[in-house]
């Protein structure tokens, strides 16, 4: 199955094993030397309507996706990890 960046993005991302939403898809993290997508991202939610900032993004490893389905994306988030605000810039926003 194919998507485009523009799907994916349209797509909500809920955790498996708790049910609860984490976000959507912000960010895709790609290479380019033939294995293709190795995670997305979710940006961190904005704390007191982004005035005091965001939270840290979460990047959810491409094997921890369980399924791509129609409008959501169910993950489980044992290895998923915490991007810190020092580590963004290693992020190309590939979305937009």
């Amino acid at each position: 199955m194919l998507f485009s960046f523009n799907e994916l993005k349209d797509k909500e991302v809920i955790d498996k094993q708790t049910g609860s939403r984490i976000g959507y898809v912000d960010d895709v993290v790609m290479n380019f030397d033939g294995r293709g997508i190795e995670s997305i991202v979710v940006f961190g939610r904005p704390r007191a309507f982004g005035i005091l900032g965001r939270e840290d993004d979460l990047v959810i490893d491409f094997c921890d996706i369980d399924l791509i389905g129609e409008d959501t994306i169910l993950v489980s988030l044992t290895n998923s990890r915490i991007c810190t605000k020092e580590k963004r810039f290693e992020l190309k926003n590939l979305l937009k």
